[in-house]
């Protein structure tokens, strides 16, 4: 995995090193790291209260770009530069764009009508992966190509599916590949890593992913590793739906070391009162693994409910094996139904009961807010029924209500756990999970720092990722950059509404391209592939 040098880096942002754009030299000014001034820069933001994304330490800088690239940083007011927009950020929080490692958004880039994404720049982000929890292109360059082609609002990195891969080679069949299989799907990792793809994901809690042995994903991850990418995993279990949690993390910790490759736990969490507290054993077997040598990171979105299908959330795997029409037959065959009943009504029990999950997108909006509970209740029908009506009536995504608060704020103040929404449709975390953090993790709870915060939503994200040049305000270094009002930085979205933008996040600078003004959005669509 390609390795930011931090140090480097932390005495680089305290020093003024400026290079592009037009310049001059200082008089008598021996020190070589201090000589070279921009005459002029494209956008100087000016008075503001800097954080790098590598210390958590605040400081007094003005800041250069030149093109799209930051090309000076300095002491306030301690230089003479001309710049064709000024941005006063005098009482202003600037900082890197922020990077979420999971996202769900290749259907709103793709799309020409929200291919913005102003619902995460409005949240202070930058840069967005894809391809995470096993799903996603297999066909890195083209995506890449139509993507940039389209315009999007952010730069957009991509991870390569292990469930989409699986699916392009043996469909949705239960059973373990054969050689022949591992063979074409190394293949295709082989060309999706050497177009770009950070690493691998997994989802082994999904279909078909879920499938899969442990020695198919080890042998898929050595060819990952062998790019230097990174391996993303959506656990097997974060419940006690299969192997449990416990045995899901050993899981994934045994797949890295094997592939001697970087782990990378997508959305940490103790899911379902089963697992509620075992959040201090997770960080005890995590920390142990780490020092034996392993690589092991994390990313968390500050909400006590997950989102997913209604299907994912509580119909069996096997249920689901092959298609769509092949699982709806299942669901009415009476020489099943038993055996299916006791396992959904086990499911919604795991997930907190029917009460606990509240539908958040359907077909029929007048169901959406309320829960399976009343769901049912309207109906006439008991949960169990209920839920498999529903399963073949459309897609249902719900929020489920099960997580432990202590639990999320057990992972949260790791050092090796950084910032992320998973944003879904439905749920506001697709809106409002960073303004959501700052609020309620940071101003409401003090369990964090801004500066920890900003590091854990920028260049500690970079540095686990590979993206070199990008999350850290640096000269060189891409143009990412935000100004935002800690004073007024607010997640406006909720389970009621859940697609409100965020507010307080006054300027975004997307590769050197002011995109959010004053807080407006002006049209622009300066975001690349970045890798």
């Amino acid at each position: 995995m390609k390795k930011i040098n931090l140090t480097s880096l932390a005495l680089t942002s305290l020093a003024v090193l400026l290079s592009g754009c037009s310049l001059s030299h200082q008089a008598g000014n021996t020190q070589a790291s201090l000589s070279a001034v921009p005459a002029s820069a494209d956008i100087l933001i000016t008075g503001g209260r800097v954080y790098s994304g590598l210390s958590t330490e605040e400081q007094m800088l003005d800041i250069a770009v030149c093109g799209d690239k930051i090309c000076g940083l300095y002491p306030s007011g301690s230089k003479k530069v001309t710049a064709a927009k000024v941005i006063d950020a005098k009482g202003k929080i600037v900082s890197p764009g922020f990077i979420d490692p999971h996202t769900h958004t290749l259907e709103e880039l793709s799309s020409r009508d929200k291919n913005h994404n102003l619902n995460y720049l409005t949240q202070g982000v930058t840069t967005v992966v894809n391809g995470n929890d096993g799903a996603g292109p297999v066909d890195i360059a083209q995506t890449a190509i139509t993507l940039e082609a389209n315009g999007i609002g952010t730069n957009v990195a991509l991870l390569v599916g292990h469930g989409s891969v699986r699916e392009q080679v043996m469909g949705r069949a239960p059973r373990f590949a054969t050689a022949q299989e591992l063979e074409q799907m190394s293949a295709l990792l082989n060309q999706a890593m050497q177009d770009g793809a950070l690493g691998l994901s997994t989802g082994l809690y999904y279909v078909p992913g879920s499938f899969a042995n442990t020695e198919e994903v080890v042998t898929l991850a050595k060819v990952a590793s062998k790019y230097k990418g990174i391996y993303d995993t959506h656990l097997r279990d974060e419940s006690t739906f299969n192997i449990g949690f416990s045995a899901a993390l050993d899981e994934a910790i045994h797949i890295a070391e094997s592939a001697d490759i970087h782990l990378h736990l997508a959305h940490i969490k103790a899911l379902g009162v089963d697992v509620w507290g075992q959040s201090t054993d997770a960080i005890r077997k995590i920390e142990k693994a780490q020092a034996s040598g392993l690589s092991i990171s994390a990313d968390q979105y500050p909400w006590l409910a997950s989102g997913t299908f209604l299907h994912s959330a509580v119909m069996p795997k096997w249920a689901m094996a092959d298609s769509k029409q092949a699982f709806f037959k299942r669901l009415n065959d009476p020489d099943l139904s038993g055996k299916l009943r006791g396992e959904i009504s086990e499911n919604i029990r795991r997930r907190g009961g029917p009460g606990s999950l509240r539908i958040t997108a359907f077909q029929d909006s007048n169901l959406v807010g309320l829960t399976l509970a009343e769901v049912a209740s309207n109906r006439k029908l008991d949960p169990v029924t209920t839920a498999m009506q529903l399963v073949q009536e459309g897609d249902v995504r719900v929020a489920s209500f099960n997580m432990s608060p202590q639990d999320v704020e057990n992972f949260m103040v790791q050092p090796w756990v950084v910032t992320s929404s998973d944003g879904t449709n439905g749920h506001p975390r697709k809106y409002a999970s960073f303004p959501k953090k700052y609020q309620e993790y940071v101003v409401k709870k003090g369990l964090l720092t801004l500066g920890e915060f900003i590091k854990k939503s920028s260049g500690q994200t970079a540095e686990i990722l590979g993206l070199e040049n990008r999350g850290v305000l640096a000269q060189g270094y891409q143009a990412d950059i935000i100004v935002f009002d800690a004073e007024n930085l607010a997640a406006n979205a909720d389970f009621s509404h859940w697609n409100r933008y965020s507010s307080g996040v006054e300027y975004v600078i997307v590769n050197g391209q002011a995109v959010i003004e004053q807080g407006e959005y002006n049209n622009k669509f300066a975001g690349k592939f970045v890798f």
